[in-house]
């Protein structure tokens, strides 16, 4: 009877743990469900916006193509000759629950980080979310790479407000020459049970238009039939758009983060209630039949009894 009472202590405790990742589950999926809406409104904003820059961007070059002159690049747009100094972001969870999501994340920065020692970069790396800080801290203790923990700072903010303060910080670092390009670690979202564990530089940011076809690329600086005209001239427009694609930038960085980490925990989380139904039914079964056997062994003794008398 003794093995019936661990077991029946065991199923209770599985299934109070049960309950518990039922309502994590829950709670997850409800938080995915608002950053979702984020993530899919923001989607054609960015692309919107993205695309304005580029156009503006593609006339200047045809202009200097065309008169065989060089206009100066906003400072966002400037790049170091030789780029010695790295500032990397990662963006992790303060939590676990969340499956391999963290561990994701951090083999990111890993990889990316020796590969800049490798290159003999200077590196600072700012992680938000305590899980990648306390893993880098301890692969990296005898490198000579500078982490700092900043997600204490953003946790009482909105998305929005996390991204406007980022950018005035790595803006502002930027101009003061704090460092030479500007790197984001994080997981971009595809789906609740999909995501790609990326590393894109932000800073200086780049207009490239190498994703547009031959027809996108004539038809960029016109609306129908209609051509674009400027005022002011294009590069004012171009330096006034980029702060705000910048900031669209870390936006878009962020709620994808977020609705990874979200989307990784409700999986997670899922997994974890499905195989506790498993586990119980195993238990209540192997219970049931250690159950079943002290019960006839019960009554083949009393059975054998009565016949004894």
């Amino acid at each position: 009877m003794a093995g019936l009472k661990e077991l029946r202590t065991r199923i209770e405790a599985i299934k109070s743990t049960q309950k518990i990742t039922s309502a994590m589950k829950m709670v997850a999926a409800s938080r995915l469900r608002r950053v979702q809406i984020l993530v899919d409104k923001n989607q054609g904003y960015s692309q919107n916006l993205r695309h304005s820059a580029l156009r503006v961007m593609t006339e200047i070059e045809n202009e200097e193509r065309a008169k065989g002159i060089k206009y100066m690049r906003p400072l966002m747009l400037r790049t170091a000759q030789n780029s010695k100094h790295y500032k990397l972001c990662v963006i992790s969870s303060d939590r676990g629950l969340c499956g391999a999501y963290n561990s994701n994340i951090a083999k990111k920065a890993t990889q990316r980080i020796r590969q800049l020692l490798k290159q003999g970069k200077k590196i600072d790396v700012e992680c938000i979310g305590k899980k990648a800080y306390d893993t880098l801290r301890r692969t990296f203790a005898n490198a000579d790479v500078r982490l700092t923990l900043i997600g204490e700072k953003l946790k009482t903010m909105s998305y929005a407000e996390q991204a406007k303060y980022m950018v005035v910080e790595i803006l502002s670092q930027f101009q003061n020459k704090e460092f030479d390009v500007c790197e984001f670690v994080f997981a971009r979202f595809n789906s609740a049970i999909s995501r790609d564990f990326v590393c894109e530089q932000v800073c200086p940011m780049d207009l490239n238009t190498e994703h547009l076809n031959e027809k996108e690329l004539q038809l960029i600086n016109r609306s129908g039939q209609a051509f674009y005209e400027y005022l002011p001239d294009k590069l004012t427009v171009l330096e006034n758009i980029l702060p705000i694609l910048f900031d669209d930038d870390l936006f878009k960085i962020i709620v994808n983060s977020a609705a990874s980490e979200h989307g990784a925990r409700m999986t997670s989380m899922d997994s974890a209630t499905r195989n506790a139904k498993n586990m119980i039914s195993e238990l209540t079964l192997k219970y049931n039949s250690l159950r079943q056997s002290a019960i006839t062994t019960e009554l083949i003794e009393i059975i054998a009894g009565a016949e004894a008398i």
